[in-house]
Parts: structure tokens; C-alpha cells; sequence
């Protein structure tokens, strides 16, 4: 079977924030990732196994360089197979699967951290991710309006006519007056400073990943409550927690849960929270299951 983007409009972000959260009620996902390196170009692979769900195996090709030439910096393929035998069950279109996976798997974080209420959700990046989070975020938390930031500014304006954010030239004072701060971004350096932060806001991390990237600084982090898609893909293998894990800034105990403990994400009023999505193929798996299921109307 070949799923490609004719499902689409039949999908809901809301719904498969519920798939994710009920795909962690299950047994818990055999994960491996690979990476090869060259140079800023990275090939990375991502295979999963849930028990009595299937499997799957998604590999992304990350170019940063393709976008001077007008092409795409991510690519790849993704393929389902069948839990009982084997088979190949689909192969699903890489954008479709990544996009929703990818923002959806934050959203369902940002549903239980962020503030009850949020008006203000901060963008920053303005590349394809970010277009998706505005999205599924907009689907999420109806009320609230968007901005965003970016280092390119051009590239930042044109994201905002097309999904009618607003465009914030000051980065720290787009930070102070957001509820929700979203990082799409593929710094190596971080971008938000910890002092910026004030009690309340929820901080959701998806820009890094790999070793040597980080969009927050320690400061961020020890001041905020911190979660995880996924211990399995995050501590030992991002930046924006292998670094300051090394360091000894932060402690493995600091970072408080992953989904595997979904009713462990919880906040205060007062708290600032902070997760890092790391995306691992078993969350491709869960959402290629809840494509799968809506496309045959299961």
C-alpha cells in the first residue's frame, strides 16, 4: 500500500496527539538510530518495533546546504511493515509521516505543560517544521495567536504571509511576552537565553538533532522543569541535553519524564517547563498506525 498526502485531509491533530499518548499505554518500543556524517550533511535512519503494533523504518537525508539551491534540506523514506509476518504493510510518503509526527509529538507535550490559556506562541525558525507547528498548534490551542523569529529575517516574514503570524524583530522580547515558545531551528549554538525566561512559559524544544546541537542554554535548563519524548533517543544523543549532561550543568534526574510516564507531565502556574522532542521512530510508527487507521476508516 502506498499512503501519500490524498489522506491528509482526513487527519487531526488533536486525534493523533491521543494515538500518541494511547501508543504509550502499550509495550514499550525497541528502538535504534544510526547517523553518518559528512561534514553538515547527515543520513539518519530510525527503526522501531512495538509488539502486537508493527514496525517501521524511516531514514531521513539532512542537507542544510540544499537550501541556497532551492531544494529541500530533509528527504527520505519511511516503511511499515506487518507485526505478525513480516510483510511490507505500506510505504509511506516521507513528508506526510514526518510532519505530522513531528509536530504532533510536541503538541501532545505542549497540551499537558503549557499554560492553561496560552495566548502568545512564539515561532521561532521559519523553515518547514515551523509552518507544521503553526498548524498543529493553531488546531491545539485555538485561541492563541502566533509570532516569530528568525535569523533570516526574509525567510521569517514570508512564513508569516503565508500563515498570518506577525513578525517580532527582537528575539528576547518576542521570548518575554510568549506563553509558548517553540524552537524549529538547526542551531548548533543556543539561541535562547535562560535569563529571558519568566515563571509560567513552556518551552518546546524540536530543532536539535545531533550531538553537537542546542537551541537553549544551561541557565534555560536549570531553571525549568524538563521532559522527553524518549529518554532512549534524547540524553545520550542530542546536544541540548548530551552537553550539559557531560558538563555536569544539569543531572540525568533533572530531566523529570519521558511519554513512557505521560502522567508525570504536569506543572504549576509558576513553573517554567521545558521538553526536548527527539522524535524516535517509534513515534513515526505510532502516526503511520493512526494514518494507517484512517485511511481504511478503522
Amino acid at each position: 500500500m502506498q499512503i501519500g498526502w490524498e489522506v491528509e485531509p482526513k487527519l487531526d491533530w488533536l486525534a493523533l496527539a491521543e494515538a500518541l499518548a494511547a501508543g504509550h499505554d502499550g509495550p514499550k518500543a525497541s528502538v535504534e538510530d544510526s547517523f553518518l556524517y559528512r561534514g553538515s550533511d547527515t543520513i539518519l535512519s530510525r527503526a522501531a518495533w512495538i509488539d502486537g503494533l508493527g514496525a517501521l523504518v524511516k531514514t531521513a537525508t539532512i542537507f542544510p546546504g540544499n537550501v541556497a539551491q532551492g531544494r529541500p534540506s530533509i528527504d527520505g523514506g519511511a516503511m511499515l511493515f506487518d507485526d505478525t509476518n513480516g510483510s511490507l504493510a505500506a510505504v509511506i510518503d516521507f513528508r506526510l509521516l514526518t510532519k505530522w509526527k513531528t509536530a504532533g509529538d510536541s503538541l501532545l507535550a505542549a497540551l499537558r505543560l503549557a499554560p492553561q490559556g496560552a495566548q502568545t506562541i512564539l515561532v521561532v525558525g521559519a523553515g518547514t517544521v515551523a509552518a507544521s507547528v503553526i498548524e498543529a498548534f493553531g488546531a491545539g490551542f485555538p485561541g492563541a495567536s502566533f509570532t516569530v523569529w528568525n535569523r533570516t529575517e526574509a525567510s521569517g516574514r514570508a512564513l508569516c504571509e503565508r500563515t498570518g503570524a506577525a513578525w517580532r524583530d527582537d528575539l528576547a522580547a518576542a521570548v518575554e511576552e510568549a506563553d509558548i515558545i517553540v524552537g524549529c531551528t538547526m542551531a548548533t549554538e543556543p539561541w535562547l537565553n535562560g535569563e529571558w525566561l519568566r515563571p509560567g512559559q513552556h518551552v518546546n524544544l524540536i530543532g536539535a538533532y545531533r550531538p553537537d546541537m542546542r537551541e537553549v542554554d544551561d541557565a534555560a535548563l536549570a531553571r525549568a522543569r524538563v521532559y522527553v519524548d524518549s529518554y532512549d533517543t534524547t540524553l545520550d544523543h542530542i546536544g541540548e541535553l548530551k552537553i550539559p549532561l557531560a558538563t555536569g550543568a544539569i543531572a540525568r534526574e533533572a530531566v523529570l519524564a519521558d511519554y513512557y510516564a505521560l502522567g508525570d507531565f504536569a506543572r504549576t502556574d509558576g513553573d517554567i517547563t521545558i521538553f526536548k522532542n527527539g522524535g524516535g521512530a517509534h513515534l513515526d510508527l505510532m502516526t503511520a498506525t493512526y494514518i494507517q487507521s484512517v485511511l481504511s476508516g478503522t
